[in-house]
């Protein structure tokens, strides 16, 4: 290359080196990105909102602050007196761009609005004790008990969420092989788990293994600091003395669907709360990129 040309190309390549630099338009390199689109706003979900906010938001003020604080999905749940405000709810939530992604329990009001609104958001249910018996007969009685609402969310386009909440059914294994009992016996794909780690104290120490036996069924992880035996059940991210740890084995195990993060204090305002466990995972994942 002749001395002028190189001298110019050298220019040049400095000059696209501090443009790049000044705009952060240069990719990271892929260790670095993986936990900011994991973790990245857009894939996180507002969960235990509705019924458990101290200021009690209605429809408006509920979708206003979520797009405030840059969240884009809700999963919703609700109580008795709510019913009435359910297509509220979901003109609120589309006038300020944020996804139902999910709805718990079954309510023919609300069924009937997915078809009206043409949306389809994962429909989040516990597994139903099964009662005595052998492992087979369990998994066979609660899958049998399920049968219904698999078929029905199959019908409206909707996945359905097997979702721990203790006992037997809150136990990864089981939900594994009752989910595995349902897409056999409704020949559909559409069914998976929901995971809380707020429910799930009791597999702190082998979380890993968990994780990797539900990966392929999960629909969506919601995330709590998590203290062993719980003390206290619903704390902010980051907060906890296992949290850390929890986080790594996440952004370990490839896990790259919907991440949920819970108000569920009704004694506090959920956007405080809720800030509280963004500002909590900002911090755990700063920590965490900086480790050796």
């Amino acid at each position: 290359m002749p001395a002028m040309t190189a001298a110019l190309f050298m220019r040049v390549m400095g000059l696209l080196l501090l443009l790049g630099l000044a705009t952060g338009t240069f990719a990271a390199p892929a260790e670095e990105r993986a936990p900011s689109r994991l973790f990245a706003r857009e894939n996180l979900v507002a969960w235990c909102v509705v019924p458990f906010d101290a200021r009690q938001r209605n429809a408006e003020d509920r979708a206003a602050m979520l797009e405030r604080l840059g969240l884009s999905r809700l999963a919703y749940d609700w109580r008795e007196e709510h019913v009435p405000h359910f297509e509220a709810e979901i003109e609120a939530l589309k006038k300020h761009h944020i996804a139902m992604l999910a709805f718990w329990g079954l309510h023919e009001d609300m069924f009937r609005l997915f078809q009206v609104y043409g949306i389809h958001p994962q429909v989040w249910l516990t597994v139903p004790d099964p009662g005595e018996g052998t492992h087979e007969e369990q998994v066979r009685a609660a899958g049998t008990m399920l049968l219904d609402a698999a078929n029905r969310t199959r019908a409206l386009g909707c996945k359905l969420g097997l979702y721990n909440h203790g006992g037997w059914g809150g136990e990864p294994a089981h939900m594994v092989d009752v989910c595995a009992w349902l897409r056999n016996e409704t020949g559909s794909g559409h069914i998976g788990i929901v995971y809380n780690l707020h429910h799930g104290h009791g597999h702190i120490s082998d979380f890993a293994a968990c994780l990797d036996a539900m990966k392929p069924w999960l629909l969506c992880l919601n995330l709590n600091g998590m203290n062993t035996g719980g003390e206290p059940k619903i704390l902010p991210i980051g907060q906890g003395e296992h949290d850390a740890r929890l986080i790594r084995i996440i952004l370990d195990s490839g896990y790259a669907g919907p991440i949920g993060i819970l108000d569920h204090r009704p004694e506090l305002d959920a956007e405080i709360s809720l800030r509280q466990n963004l500002e909590g995972l900002d911090a755990l994942l700063k920590d965490i990129s900086r480790a050796p």
